[in-house]
């Protein structure tokens, strides 16, 4: 076992999701830690570029096709991962949806997409993986939730009933599985500029009423995630489990927009 807590050396860790965004920035420091990399998009060739760059890094990447709204692509690519690698060590369970729409607006097919995606996709992917850490007797599983596990935000209908779903899942999964060794986790990001939420961030208005509202005063970057996810995935969190991790800036402290006179 190596003294430095954090390294994953040795480690393989699955990536959902990881064609883009959040699910890249974690994937580059879990390599940049040590670890290699199974990564899955709903589209095989648009993990190329993200393959080459952690190889570039010095560390192994296996794309894979994945839709987790599909229980057959799901199992297929699970058993791809372990034929290839031989064990799966961690689980970053990131593949997700939004739809922004004003709740009277949202359809039945709008609630299905991001409940299948974020919450029932989330739990078959970490099934399917827990089968084979249970075996093995460790795993690190870590659900991505986000500011809206735990907050309201208008227009979010959906995506907030998905994410506190995934709260709450992580609490009952970490129950289930803890005696076989495996802990769960979830962490939950706040405000972060990604291609799915781009749109936002053209609107200075809206970008101001953010950082009013965060006390670090800022929306958060890349970076600001890579300590969280490396400590949830190694042996620095072995006695951590069922727990949501806010990376949020502080906005979950309820902070109001309007400036407080310190003087």
């Amino acid at each position: 076992m190596s003294t430095n807590l954090f390294d994953l050396a040795g480690k393989v860790a699955l990536v959902t999701g990881a064609s883009r965004g959040l699910g890249q920035y974690f994937g580059r420091a879990l390599a940049r830690a040590g670890a290699d990399l199974v990564i899955t998009s709903r589209h095989l060739e648009t993990l190329e570029p993200f393959r080459v760059e952690i190889e570039g890094l010095g560390r192994r990447a296996l794309p894979l096709a994945l839709d987790v709204r599909s229980q057959e692509s799901i199992q297929k690519a699970v058993q791809a991962a372990l034929a290839h690698c031989g064990k799966l060590d961690i689980l970053v369970n990131n593949a997700g949806c939004n739809v922004r729409k004003p709740a009277l607006d949202v359809t039945w097919e709008d609630w299905n997409l991001v409940l299948d995606t974020n919450l029932r996709g989330t739990f078959f992917v970490a099934q399917a993986v827990a089968r084979h850490m249970i075996a093995r007797r460790y795993g690190r599983i870590i659900n991505i939730g986000s500011v809206t596990s735990v907050f309201g935000f208008a227009g979010l209908g959906p995506y907030s009933a998905s994410r506190g779903g995934v709260k709450q899942l992580t609490m009952s999964l970490a129950d289930d599985w803890g005696p076989h060794g495996i802990t769960v986790n979830c962490l939950a990001p706040g405000w972060f500029k990604t291609q799915q939420n781009a749109v936002l961030y053209e609107d200075k208005e809206w970008v101001q009423y953010i950082c009013d509202r965060i006390p670090l005063k800022r929306p958060g970057q890349p970076l600001d995630l890579d300590g969280a996810i490396v400590f949830l995935a190694s042996d620095a969190s072995a006695y951590i489990t069922g727990q949501t991790l806010l990376v949020d800036g502080g906005i979950t402290t309820g902070a109001t927009r309007a400036t407080v006179s310190r003087k």
